[in-house]
Protein backbone atom coordinates (compact mmCIF):
# COMPACT_ATOMS: atom_id res chain seq x y z
CA UNK A 1 0.00 0.00 0.00
CA UNK A 2 1.61 3.63 -0.89
CA UNK A 3 2.32 5.68 2.16
CA UNK A 4 -0.10 8.53 1.89
CA UNK A 5 1.37 12.04 2.65
CA UNK A 6 -0.17 13.85 5.45
CA UNK A 7 -1.28 17.42 4.84
CA UNK A 8 0.45 19.87 7.30
CA UNK A 9 -2.39 21.44 9.99
CA UNK A 10 -4.95 18.97 8.63
CA UNK A 11 -6.26 18.32 12.35
CA UNK A 12 -7.19 21.76 12.24
CA UNK A 13 -10.07 20.94 9.89
CA UNK A 14 -11.43 18.84 12.41
CA UNK A 15 -12.88 20.88 15.35
CA UNK A 16 -13.80 18.02 17.39
CA UNK A 17 -10.92 16.41 16.73
CA UNK A 18 -8.95 18.51 19.89
CA UNK A 19 -11.34 20.65 21.19
CA UNK A 20 -14.63 18.42 21.47
CA UNK A 21 -17.03 19.87 19.18
CA UNK A 22 -20.20 18.07 18.79
CA UNK A 23 -23.70 19.44 18.68
CA UNK A 24 -26.98 19.72 20.96
CA UNK A 25 -30.75 19.28 19.82
CA UNK A 26 -32.92 21.67 20.59
CA UNK A 27 -35.79 20.35 20.05
CA UNK A 28 -35.04 16.63 22.19
CA UNK A 29 -31.84 18.42 24.23
CA UNK A 30 -29.86 15.35 23.49
CA UNK A 31 -26.17 16.29 22.59
CA UNK A 32 -23.86 14.26 19.83
CA UNK A 33 -20.13 13.71 19.21
CA UNK A 34 -19.02 13.59 16.65
CA UNK A 35 -21.62 16.00 15.40
CA UNK A 36 -24.68 14.24 13.46
CA UNK A 37 -26.48 15.85 10.57
CA UNK A 38 -29.66 14.88 11.85
CA UNK A 39 -31.14 14.41 15.51
CA UNK A 40 -32.05 10.22 15.78
CA UNK A 41 -34.55 11.09 17.76
CA UNK A 42 -36.28 13.99 16.55
CA UNK A 43 -35.59 13.23 12.74
CA UNK A 44 -36.14 16.21 10.66
CA UNK A 45 -38.11 18.22 13.04
CA UNK A 46 -34.98 18.56 15.47
CA UNK A 47 -33.04 21.58 15.26
CA UNK A 48 -29.39 20.94 15.97
CA UNK A 49 -27.21 23.54 16.73
CA UNK A 50 -23.13 23.64 17.29
CA UNK A 51 -21.52 22.50 21.05
CA UNK A 52 -18.35 22.86 22.75
CA UNK A 53 -18.34 19.87 25.41
CA UNK A 54 -16.87 20.99 28.87
CA UNK A 55 -14.52 18.62 28.72
CA UNK A 56 -15.14 16.62 32.12
CA UNK A 57 -16.42 12.88 32.44
CA UNK A 58 -16.17 10.36 33.79
CA UNK A 59 -14.39 6.68 33.00
CA UNK A 60 -16.94 4.13 31.92
CA UNK A 61 -14.67 1.37 30.76
CA UNK A 62 -11.28 0.70 29.48
CA UNK A 63 -8.65 -1.29 28.48
CA UNK A 64 -4.62 -1.24 28.40
CA UNK A 65 -3.52 -1.56 25.03
CA UNK A 66 0.09 -3.85 25.07
CA UNK A 67 0.11 -4.49 21.25
CA UNK A 68 -0.29 -0.83 19.60
CA UNK A 69 -1.08 0.19 15.71
CA UNK A 70 1.43 1.39 14.27
CA UNK A 71 2.98 4.85 14.93
CA UNK A 72 2.40 4.07 19.22
CA UNK A 73 4.61 1.50 19.72
CA UNK A 74 6.68 3.97 21.81
CA UNK A 75 3.11 4.60 24.12
CA UNK A 76 2.86 1.23 24.95
CA UNK A 77 1.47 -0.27 27.49
CA UNK A 78 -1.23 2.22 26.99
CA UNK A 79 -4.95 2.86 28.65
CA UNK A 80 -7.87 3.26 26.52
CA UNK A 81 -11.15 4.22 27.85
CA UNK A 82 -14.63 4.74 27.14
CA UNK A 83 -15.38 8.28 29.03
CA UNK A 84 -18.73 9.69 29.60
CA UNK A 85 -18.71 13.18 29.02
CA UNK A 86 -21.00 14.99 31.91
CA UNK A 87 -23.34 16.69 29.21
CA UNK A 88 -23.98 12.52 28.06
CA UNK A 89 -22.05 10.95 24.93
CA UNK A 90 -19.09 8.03 25.37
CA UNK A 91 -16.20 9.12 23.74
CA UNK A 92 -13.03 6.88 23.03
CA UNK A 93 -10.16 8.20 24.35
CA UNK A 94 -6.26 7.55 25.72
CA UNK A 95 -5.93 8.37 29.37
CA UNK A 96 -2.92 9.85 30.42
CA UNK A 97 -0.58 11.57 33.19
CA UNK A 98 -1.26 8.36 35.54
CA UNK A 99 -0.29 5.48 35.93
CA UNK A 100 -2.29 2.27 34.19
CA UNK A 101 -2.68 0.77 37.08
CA UNK A 102 -4.14 3.89 38.78
CA UNK A 103 -7.22 4.15 36.49
CA UNK A 104 -10.41 2.60 37.91
CA UNK A 105 -13.77 2.73 36.53
CA UNK A 106 -15.41 5.98 37.90
CA UNK A 107 -12.65 7.83 38.32
CA UNK A 108 -13.66 11.42 36.83
CA UNK A 109 -10.79 12.99 34.33
CA UNK A 110 -10.73 16.37 31.89
CA UNK A 111 -9.87 16.79 28.41
CA UNK A 112 -6.42 17.61 27.69
CA UNK A 113 -5.00 18.73 23.91
CA UNK A 114 -1.83 16.49 23.64
CA UNK A 115 0.13 14.84 20.50
CA UNK A 116 -1.05 11.98 19.27
CA UNK A 117 1.23 10.89 16.49
CA UNK A 118 4.20 11.88 14.25
CA UNK A 119 4.14 11.50 10.21
CA UNK A 120 7.24 9.29 9.83
CA UNK A 121 8.35 10.27 6.32
CA UNK A 122 7.48 14.15 6.95
CA UNK A 123 7.58 14.77 10.63
CA UNK A 124 4.39 16.46 10.61
CA UNK A 125 2.57 16.02 14.35
CA UNK A 126 -1.07 14.99 14.53
CA UNK A 127 -2.48 16.55 17.42
CA UNK A 128 -5.76 15.23 19.69
CA UNK A 129 -7.61 15.10 22.40
CA UNK A 130 -6.98 12.68 25.23
CA UNK A 131 -7.99 12.99 28.98
CA UNK A 132 -6.06 12.81 32.09
CA UNK A 133 -7.45 12.44 35.85
CA UNK A 134 -8.85 15.58 37.73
Amino acid sequence: MPHRKTIPGVWRRYPQRYRLKGNRCETCGEYFFPPRVVCPNCRRKGKLVDYEFSGNGKIESFTIVYTPPDGMEMQAPYVLALVRLEEGPLVTAQIVDVDKDEVDIGMPVKLVFRRISEDRDDGVINYGYKFTPV
